[in-house]
């Protein structure tokens, strides 16, 4: 039996339709705060029709164009969701009509012309600390791993590295 397009989606429909694993939306939860599924008992997530199409439009923007999640936060803070749901139907018009009412230049989703830190391999590293800042004790938040110490920024930086990795593991996958 088929759903209505109107009703609300489970995250196992979700991540099928996607094309995902179910974690992979549940980390998305994390990193962008515009996701909001409804939760039942049981912590049971149910997406809203508006919720699917903001997911397909962060999934269009970081597996076809190349945007690291960063990248995505700024334009869905920039533009809204509607923004991203459309660029993800291809709805030219409603993402130039967004653009224009925002009185800001549009932000497409080319590889060309985006910002710098936007664009998955090429990485900005601060110019006066160390990579990692491993060995200079600087941070207010600072984990202590053996003799070494990781910063709060830094953190994030591996955990992105991380989910990279892991979404190039998956795709590796896929093809063989």
């Amino acid at each position: 039996m088929e759903k209505s397009p109107d009703a609300f989606r489970t995250i196992s429909e979700v991540a099928d339709e996607l094309d995902l694993p179910q974690h992979v939306l549940r980390f998305w939860e994390t990193r962008f705060q515009q996701i909001k599924p409804m939760k039942r008992g049981g912590g049971r997530r149910y997406y809203r029709p508006e919720d699917v199409d903001l997911l397909k439009g962060i999934r269009h923007l970081l597996y076809d164009h190349g945007y690291t999640i960063k990248g995505v936060q700024k334009l869905l803070k920039a533009n809204g969701n509607k923004f991203v749901a459309a660029i993800a139907s291809g709805d030219l018009a409603t993402v130039e009509a967004l653009a224009a009412s925002s009185n800001e230049e549009p932000a497409p989703p080319k590889a060309g012309v985006a910002e710098e830190d936007q664009i998955v391999g090429r990485p900005k590293a601060p110019a006066s600390r160390r990579f990692f800042s491993f060995g200079n004790g600087g941070d207010d938040t600072e984990i202590t791993i053996g003799q070494t110490s990781v910063g709060k920024e830094d953190r994030a930086l591996l955990q992105e590295a991380l989910y990279d990795l892991l979404e190039c593991k998956r795709l590796l996958d896929q093809v063989r």
